[in-house]
Order: C-alpha cells, then structure tokens, then sequence
C-alpha cells in the first residue's frame, strides 16, 4: 500500500529544542506511562489498610485512571495537531506532577482515588511521543522506530513493579508515589531543553480538528489496527487488573516477591518490540501485529492448560505472561504505526482516538477482572478473559489483511478505507 511521502527527517541535536525530541526523551517519556501505571500495584493491599477500605475500592485506581487516560486521549491528539506537540506535553507533565501530590497527601480513599484520576494526565507522554515519530518517518520506518522506544520503556514496567514492592517492604506505599514525582520532575526539565516541534502547523480551528474524527471513524483498516491493539492489550490490562489478587490471595506472595514476578510481561513485551524494531521495515507492520495476537492467545491458553492439569503455581501463571508481553510488543508498536498511518496528515488524532479505544477497553476489563476474581475462583476468570481478548485480536487483524488485499497492495488508499 502506497502511502504519502514523509518529509525528509532533520538533524537531531539532545537539549537542543530547536530540533525534534531526540530518541532518548521519547523513550523517557513513554517509560514514565508505564511507571505510572504499575509502579504502585505491589502496594494495593497495604493501601487498602492505611485507607481502611476494601481491596475492590483501592483496585479502582486501576480502571479508573484508565478510563479517564482514554477519555483524555481524545482531546490530545486533536489539540495537539492544533497548538502542537510540545506545549501540550509541558502542560501535561506540570498537571501529573501536581496530581501525585495530592495522592502523597490524600487523606482518605476518595481524595486518592480522585487524584488518581487527574494522573491521566501523564497520557499526553504515551500518546503524543508516538505522534511525534510519525510526525518524521514513514509508516514501516515508524513502526521501527516505535519498536525501539517502547523496547526502552519496557524495561520500566519490567522492574518497577519490584521497585515499588521494595519501597513498600521498607518504607510504605507514600515512597512509590514520591519516586513518580521525582522522576516526573527530571523528565519534565528535559522535555523542555529537548523537545523541539514536530507537528505541521494546522490552518484548522480546534473544533475543526475534532470535527475529522469521522474520517477516521468511517475507515474500517483504522478500525482494524484500533481494535488490534485494544483487544491485545486488553489481555494485559486484564493482567494489571487481576494478578495483583492472584499474588497476593491465590498464591500467598509478599510485596517483593509479588512485584518481581509481576513484571514478567515485560520480558516479552521488550523482546517483542526488540524484533519490531530490526524487522518492521523489511515484514512490514500486518504480519507482525498477526504474530502477536497469536502469541498473546499463546500464552493465555497454556496458561489455563496449566491449571485445567493441576499445574497453576505462581511460576507457571506469571512465567507464561512473558509470551502476552511478547504480543504486545510485537502487535502494539506496529499497529499503532499502521493506525497513523491510515491518515497521515491526521497522525495526532489518530493517536489519540486509538489510545482511547485501546485504554477504554483496557479499563473495562480491568474492571471486570477484579470483579470476577474471587478467593473461591482461583485465577481462572482472569485466564479466560485475556485467552478471549487475545483472540478477538486476532480477528481484527485478520479484517485489516482482508481489507488491505481488496484494495490491492500497489493500490493508492481511497477516501474511506
């Protein structure tokens, strides 16, 4: 599929903001979302006894945050295509720095979970790093490039959670929430002596840039590579919502202990996004993103055949989780590029409006998982939940191929497809 010719990339120069972000500020950025994310699972037990409340309520501040993330990722994208990508960076990383304050202060569950809700901010160093990618590179060479800055934020999510158990054996959970505003400090006085503007300057008003939604909205590939990735990583996102219970109730883990192990997707997930970043450009983004939803699947299945043979211990359940993180790592990076790719010209609302799908998704599943999962249940529902998505994955893919084999792959993309 031909696409349009991306403009030359300029010369790169770190801290030096009259040049694009160099590779290594993306990389920050995108590891700071998944920090925020995890970091303090380990600690939700514990939460639930210094707010004396129940386990269910603390688990909130997993769907909740990523509820409001994907309603967020609707405005950043086509705010961002309109004011640009740095500004609404800055603004966001001061709003996530003043939102972990109030969680470190919060005097009861409520104001936490309240707080917890204006962290989405950080979304805007999720969604806009990717837009400022296909702000540069072609759609193949995108996908490679997001390959390898989420390989460099894998790292994160693989031993935060560890990180975060550590502090709460030695300190408490107030610790975990001290490191994000520390490290949400540093990366934001990089952004500003680094990140230089990506985007082209939109002649459209901002109602004019939400009003594109539907162009978007009427191509069934966006719809495709959207759901791909929401359905894989909603395997995952089941994953955060439910393994902190399994740990710690099914098979009786400590904080540590239950972090180090928790990070275990993120293995794969770096592995993953290591192949996407050599292998993008010379498979192209359909076949890889196929692979890993396969993958994802993969895994939750022999995952529940463990259990169904008595075989479920705590080294099985989160030892076969690499092969989920190893799917996403291949599926996510590479349809998202295919994603912006469906129209170019719109790469920011784009990624806002298949982050929201993606983290919308995640959210409600995130919250099924806690609701389903009972001491009496075991980790079961969780299992069959991410093998069901997973698959769902598969076949949005499958349709994109389709569609892309109707059209004919020397064919110029028409209006809506």
């Amino acid at each position: 599929m031909k696409e349009p010719s991306s403009p030359s990339v300029p010369v790169i120069r770190f801290m030096d903001r009259t040049t694009p972000p160099h590779v290594v500020t993306l990389i920050l950025l995108a590891g700071l979302g998944a920090m925020v994310m995890n970091i303090f699972l380990p600690s939700l037990p514990q939460m639930a006894e210094y707010f004396d409340t129940s386990y269910a309520v603390m688990q909130l501040s997993v769907p909740l945050y990523l509820l409001f993330s994907a309603i967020l990722n609707l405005f950043i994208g086509p705010i961002s295509d309109n004011l640009g990508r740095r500004p609404v960076m800055l603004w966001g990383l001061c709003l996530f720095l003043i939102a972990t304050l109030g969680c470190i202060m919060a005097p009861n569950a409520a104001v936490f979970l309240g707080f917890r809700i204006a962290q989405a901010a950080i979304a805007t160093a999720m969604v806009l790093s990717r837009a400022a990618i296909r702000d540069l590179y072609s759609q193949d060479q995108s996908a490679s490039m997001i390959g390898y800055v989420t390989m460099g934020m894998a790292l994160v999510p693989m031993i935060s959670p560890a990180i975060g158990g550590a502090l709460q054996q030695v300190f408490d959970w107030h610790a975990t929430f001290w490191t994000m505003f520390i490290i949400g400090g540093g990366i934001l006085v990089i952004v500003f002596f680094d990140m230089g503007e990506t985007a082209r300057k939109s002649d459209k008003s901002m109602l004019g840039q939400f009003a594109e939604y539907p162009e978007l909205l009427r191509s069934p590939r966006f719809w495709g590579y959207a759901l791909a990735t929401a359905f894989c990583s909603g395997a995952f996102f089941a994953y955060l919502g439910g393994a902190p219970f399994v740990g710690s109730t099914v098979f009786g883990m400590d904080p540590f202990w239950l972090g180090l192990y928790f990070g275990a997707p993120a293995v794969g997930y770096f592995a993953g996004n290591f192949i996407t970043g050599r292998f993008a450009t010379r498979f192209g983004v359909n076949r890889l993103v196929l692979v890993g939803c396969l993958a994802n699947a993969l895994g939750s299945a022999l995952s529940l055949l463990a259990f169904f043979l008595g075989l479920g211990t705590a080294n099985t359940f989160f030892g076969l989780m690499t092969l989920v993180g190893l799917g996403n790592g291949l599926c996510i990076p590479n349809a998202t590029a295919g994603m912006l790719s469906v129209r170019p010209h719109l790469a920011g609302t784009a990624a806002g409006l298949g982050g929201a799908i993606m983290i919308g998704g995640g959210a409600g599943l995130a919250v099924l998982a806690g609701a389903l999962l009972t001491p009496e249940s075991g980790a079961y529902p969780l299992i069959w939940l991410m093998l069901l998505t997973a698959i769902a994955g598969v076949c949005s893919i499958l349709v994109v191929m389709r569609r892309e084999h109707q059209l004919g792959l020397e064919t110029p993309t028409p209006p809506l497809a």
